[in-house]
C-alpha cells in the first residue's frame, strides 16, 4: 500500500511518523510546498519579543529525520491537482516549475490554512503589512522591525494572535496600536468579565486600543509602503502593520470532490475519513467533532491536527480508533495576566441558539490565611435543560491555564454542572482553599 501524505506540518508530520511506525509495510510519502517542517507557529510572538533567542527550537521534527524512518518527504513541491477517480497528483516543483506526478492508494490531506485576506481593503497589497502563520512570516516581522525607521505598528485582529503580537512588539519598544471590529478583545473565547481585566492589563502594557472598529483603506507613500491606516472611525499614521483577523482551511485542491462545511474544512467521520472513502483529511483543512456543541466544527489549533494525524494513521488500512472529540481549549498570556478557556462561552452559546445558563465567581487561589494569595476569575457555562458543562474560562495574574484541561474532560465526558460539584479535588493551604475555586463555581450554580 502507498499513502501519500499532502501538507507536513504538526497533522502531516505526525500522520507520518505514525503511518510508519504502526505500518512499516506501507511506503509513505509526503508532499509540501514549503522548504521546512513542524514549525510552532505559537511560538512566533515568544521569537519577535526576543524570548526566543534560537528559532531552532520551534522544530520538533525535519525533513532528514522523517527520511531517517523511512518516510520519502519532497520538500518545495506544490500540489496543483488530486485526480480522484484515478488516484493521482499532479505538481511543479517550487524552485524551478519542473511538473511532477503521482500515484496512491490512500490519500491524506494536512493542507492546512491560510490568514485570512480582506482583498476588499483598498491598499492591502502595500508593502509592510505582514502575515504571521509561517517561519517566513516570523522572519520577515522580525527583519523589518529592525529598521529604526519602523517605530509604530498596528496590530489589525486582537484573537489569540493578535493579542501575543501586540505584546511582543512593546517588548521591541514600538509604539503599537490594536484594532478590531469587534467590541472585545478576544471576543470569540471569552466572555466580557474576563475580557474587561484583560484590556486593563493590556492598556497598562501601553498598547493603543481601538474597539468596535473596522479597517476601510491602507495608504502609502511614494515607494508603495504602508504609512496610514484608515478605518470607519479614523486614520492613524504607522510603519509597519500585521494582519490577524483569522484563518480558512486550504479548500482548492477539494471543493468539487469532497463534503464540506461552509468555510471549506473538510468533513470527516470520527475515523478522519471523508467522503471518499480512499481519503483522509486532517488538521486545519478538516473539520473536528464539538464535544461542546455535539456537531461537526472548524477550529484550527495544533493540538487537533496532532491528534487527528494519529488517528488518520491508525485507520489507514482498518477502522481501530475513534477521535475522541474537542472542546477548544486555548490558553495565553497577556501582560503577565494567565488565561485559558475551552469549549463555549456565554456569548458564543447565545449565537448558536444553545440555551445556557452560566456562573461567574471571584476567588482566592489559596486561604485568606497564607502569607500571599491572588484573585482568580472562573465562569462555567452549562446547559439550561440538562445543566451539561459547555464551557469554562480561567484568569489570574498567577499561571493556573492547565487547570483547564479539568473542565475540559468534563465536557468531553458529559458531565452536568452538579456532578462536577462534587468531584474529588485535594485541598492543601498551598495550593487552594478547603472548597476549592473549581469546585466552588459548580457548587454555586444555580
Amino acid at each position: 500500500m502507498k499513502a501519500i501524505v499532502i501538507g507536513c506540518n504538526h497533522a502531516g508530520t505526525f500522520a507520518c511518523t505514525y503511518l510508519k511506525k504502526l505500518h512499516p509495510d506501507v511506503d509513505v510519502v509526503t508532499y509540501d510546498k514549503s522548504d521546512n517542517i513542524s514549525f510552532l507557529a505559537c511560538g512566533i510572538a515568544l521569537w519577535v519579543g526576543d524570548v526566543v533567542k534560537d528559532p531552532k527550537g520551534l522544530f520538533y521534527a525535519s525533513p532528514e529525520s522523517l527520511e531517517e524512518q523511512g518516510i520519502k518527504v519532497n520538500m518545495g513541491h506544490e500540489i496543483s491537482k488530486i485526480d480522484f477517480a484515478n488516484k493521482k497528483i499532479e505538481g511543479i516543483k517550487v524552485s524551478d516549475g519542473t511538473p511532477f506526478e503521482d500515484s496512491y492508494d490512500k490519500l491524506i490531506l494536512a493542507a492546512g490554512s491560510w490568514p485570512i485576506v480582506p482583498r476588499q481593503i483598498e491598499g492591502i497589497d502595500l508593502k509592510g503589512i505582514h502575515l504571521s502563520k509561517l517561519y517566513s512570516h516570523a522572519l520577515n516581522i522580525i527583519e523589518e522591525l529592525k529598521k529604526p525607521e519602523i517605530k509604530r505598528v498596528m496590530v489589525v485582529g486582537a484573537g489569540y494572535i493578535g493579542v501575543e503580537i501586540i505584546e511582543a512588539l512593546r517588548q521591541r519598544g514600538k509604539e503599537t496600536l490594536l484594532v478590531e471590529a469587534l467590541p472585545r478583545v478576544m471576543a470569540n473565547y471569552f466572555d466580557e468579565e474576563i475580557t474587561d481585566v484583560a484590556l486593563e492589563h493590556i492598556t497598562k502594557g501601553g498598547v493603543e486600543v481601538h474597539l468596535d472598529e473596522k479597517v476601510v483603506k491602507f495608504e502609502g507613500d511614494e515607494n508603495d509602503c504602508i504609512n496610514k491606516v484608515v478605518t470607519d472611525k479614523g486614520s492613524y499614521d504607522v510603519d509597519m502593520v500585521i494582519m490577524s483577523i483569522g484563518f480558512r482551511p486550504n479548500c482548492e485542491l477539494y471543493k468539487d470532490h469532497l463534503e464540506t462545511l461552509g468555510n471549506g474544512a473538510i468533513i470527516v467521520d470520527s475515523y478522519m475519513q471523508t467522503s471518499d472513502p480512499d481519503v483522509f483529511a486532517i488538521g486545519d483543512c478538516a473539520s473536528v467533532y464539538s464535544r461542546a456543541t455535539r456537531a461537526k466544527e472548524y477550529i484550527a489549533l495544533a493540538t487537533n491536527a496532532v491528534r487527528m494525524g494519529i488517528v488518520a494513521a491508525h485507520n489507514i488500512k482498518d477502522k481501530v480508533l475513534s477521535y475522541q472529540g474537542t472542546q477548544g481549549s486555548n490558553a495565553i498570556c497577556v501582560f503577565g495576566y494567565h488565561m485559558a478557556s475551552t469549549g463555549l462561552s456565554e456569548c458564543s452559546a447565545n449565537r448558536i441558539g444553545l440555551k445556557v445558563k452560566t456562573n461567574f465567581v471571584k476567588d482566592a487561589t489559596r486561604p485568606e490565611f497564607m502569607p500571599d494569595y491572588k484573585d482568580i476569575l472562573v465562569k462555567v457555562v452549562y446547559e439550561e435543560e440538562t445543566r451539561r458543562i459547555v464551557g469554562a474560562q480561567i484568569a489570574s495574574e498567577e499561571n493556573h491555564a492547565e487547570a483547564i484541561h479539568t473542565f475540559s474532560l468534563a465536557i468531553q465526558n458529559g458531565m452536568s454542572i452538579d456532578e462536577f460539584a462534587l468531584s474529588d479535588f485535594f485541598f492543601l493551604p498551598h495550593y487552594n482553599k478547603p472548597v476549592s475555586w473549581l469546585t466552588a463555581v459548580a457548587l454555586t450554580a444555580k
